[in-house]
């Protein structure tokens, strides 16, 4: 592979049919060991690690006593077969025996142990990331990522796609997550800002007659971080001319199963689709985990008006899930669980359970309030078995009842072990509502953007019920993730002029925002829909790791800083200056 005046070869090539060759390495120091006369070094490169052997009266042995971790050497000898071999090494069978090392540089001691077990905490391996990415574990995700975005662009290039770029610097916009902006110096006192996603720019596009465009994009929003979301991300980014919904889910439903295939050598299934209303009515999500059961049971009509309960009494949505098996659980756990529903990130007041019992009886921590007959009602409505463990939560607003019990649901999943990340369930979630309620704005706003086609059935309720109109919108979900999503574009002028109405633009506002957009639909502008996947997600999902950080070379932390860089930092006076700009910190 190699054949240069460094290396001849990798260190995690060289094989037993080697034996006898002479060759150069070059590499890290892994780790030395020094047994009687012998000194054995672990020399690490990307490509894997191969043992070096230096004995007592070889000219370098003094030398390679000296050798520390993450030392950069260069040797040369001659590879030999070893007398203890190493099954656990790809390179096992073989050894280096050195006949010439040098170092060419050596290395101050590393602040944690670059092992895949490694000692080092989250922010001190951010801090020291180049060192971390030595990492093999740390490495693969990349080398994954690298894979999955040559896959992604030989599938879409023999579909037809045509790769365009389009720019990071453009206009703020009014509509979803905060804009990071740009002070332009040429231009005193406005601004660019970062694109959320190139959604106008590909519509655009549409319009230029580019029927079938791609792009892997990074896109950038100024919104609170979690474990799948990062201040700056890179999507797959599509779009599509003269297609209607189904033509753009059998498009990246076979992309999808494209990568599933190469990946990880899973057939995946035809996707059932899924409406958001049935979703949040079974799960509690738009984004549910169909790894495992415990679909929400309505128990209104077994509890209402059958005890002076006042919780179930004055609630507006009662439900519950059964976990099968978990009757067992101790009274500890059940607390647990009790404290885990009130905590502030799930909100909820109380945790209302039941055990079926070996015998078929209920018992219940509402013992009192209900009758045996109402309690063998809820095993019926929950179609429990004895041994079963009835979990039931309410409240007095149904959509927020329902995400709560989504978060037991999962937090039941995690607790069972039904969450396996080798194992692989995707769905299409469709009919996502139009528009959404802000109470920060206190308007309705667009759920997804505001040129999101709405089902054509429901565009009469535009002007009497906007908040029951559907839209031609659909979402890629896989193990409870939101790994894409897209929609039909509307591309007639009066219908857009109608939908900007509804969200509260006036004609000139309207204007000023997308007034270039509103121009180009005047010169025909084809039927176009399109999706972008989160590549970020798609390489977690497929590593199976918990964060979309892990994947992402230089990420930034919970705080969106990047601590290896120090970044965001302040500005000098000069630059300031030069911007026209003047910092004022306030208090609030």
């Amino acid at each position: 592979m190699f054949n240069t005046d460094y290396r001849t070869n990798t260190c995690g090539e060289l094989r037993l049919e080697d034996a006898g060759k002479e060759v150069t390495l070059v590499g890290w120091v892994q780790r030395t060991r020094k047994m009687g006369g012998m000194t054995f070094v672990d020399l690490r490169d990307r490509y894997g690690i191969t043992q070096l052997v230096l004995s007592e009266g070889d000219k370098d042995f003094e030398k390679a006593n000296t050798l520390g971790r993450e030392y950069v050497v260069q040797v040369k000898g001659k590879v030999s077969e070893r007398s203890s071999k190493n099954k656990n090494m790809p390179t096992g069978d073989v050894e280096i025996l050195v006949g010439e090392l040098n170092i060419l540089n050596e290395s101050a001691t590393p602040p944690f142990t670059i092992e895949d077990n490694t000692d080092g905490g989250d922010d001190l391996r951010m801090k020291y990331r180049y060192l971390d990415l030595r990492r093999t574990a740390v490495r693969r995700n990349l080398e994954l990522r690298h894979k999955m975005t040559i896959l992604i662009r030989n599938f879409l290039d023999n579909q037809g796609f045509i790769e365009v770029e389009t720019p990071c610097l453009i206009g703020s916009t009014p509509e979803g997550a905060r804009d990071f902006v740009v002070p332009s110096r040429m231009n005193p006192g406005q601004f660019y800002a970062l694109p959320q996603s190139p959604q106008t720019l590909k519509q655009l596009l549409m319009v230029a007659g580019f029927d079938r465009y791609f792009q892997i994009v990074k896109c950038f929003r100024d919104e609170d971080l979690r474990a799948d979301r990062q201040p700056e991300f890179t999507q797959v980014d599509c779009e599509m001319s003269y297609v209607g919904q189904d033509d753009v889910l059998n498009m990246f439903e076979n992309m999808a199963r494209y990568l599933f295939k190469e990946i990880r050598g899973i057939d995946l299934p035809k996707l059932r689709q899924m409406t958001w209303a049935e979703a949040m009515r079974l799960y509690g999500s738009d984004k549910p985990d169909l790894r495992f059961g415990m679909e929400f049971v309505e128990l209104m009509d077994v509890f209402k008006g059958k005890s002076d309960f006042v919780v179930f009494e004055n609630a507006e949505y009662i439900g519950g899930i059964c976990a099968k098996g978990c009757a067992g659980y101790t009274r500890k756990q059940l607390d647990q669980l009790t404290d885990f529903v009130k905590r502030p990130q799930v909100g909820a007041k109380g945790l209302v359970y039941a055990r079926v019992q070996d015998d078929g009886t209920v018992k219940s921590s509402v013992d009192k309030f209900y009758s045996q007959e109402v309690l063998q009602a809820l095993k019926e409505k929950m179609n429990a078995a004895p041994g079963d463990l009835i979990l039931i939560l309410s409240g007095d607003n149904t959509n927020k009842t329902r995400i709560q019990l989504c978060s037991l649901r999962l937090e039941m999943g995690e607790q069972l072990g039904l969450r396996d990340k080798n194992k692989f369930e995707c769905l299409w979630i469709i009919d996502f509502p139009l528009f959404e309620w802000s109470d920060e704005e206190q308007r309705l706003m667009s759920t997804h953007h505001p040129f999101t086609m709405p089902n054509p059935d429901d565009i009469p309720l535009l002007d009497t019920a906007p908040e029951k109109v559907r839209a031609k919108a659909y979402d890629f979900v896989c193990n409870g993730v939101e790994v894409g999503g897209g929609s039909l574009r509307i591309h007639d002028p009066k219908l857009q002029a109608k939908m900007f109405e509804v969200l509260g633009f006036t004609p000139e506002k309207a204007m000023q925002q997308f007034g270039f957009l509103i121009n180009a639909f005047k010169y025909g502008a084809p039927p176009h829909a399109g999706l972008a996947y989160g590549l970020d997600r798609w390489v977690s999902i497929m590593a199976g790791l918990d964060s979309i950080r892990d994947c992402i070379a230089f990420p930034k932390n919970n705080s969106g800083r990047d601590v290896m860089l120090d970044a965001p930092s302040e500005l000098d006076e000069k630059q300031l200056d030069e911007l026209q700009i003047k910092v004022d910190l306030r208090q609030e």
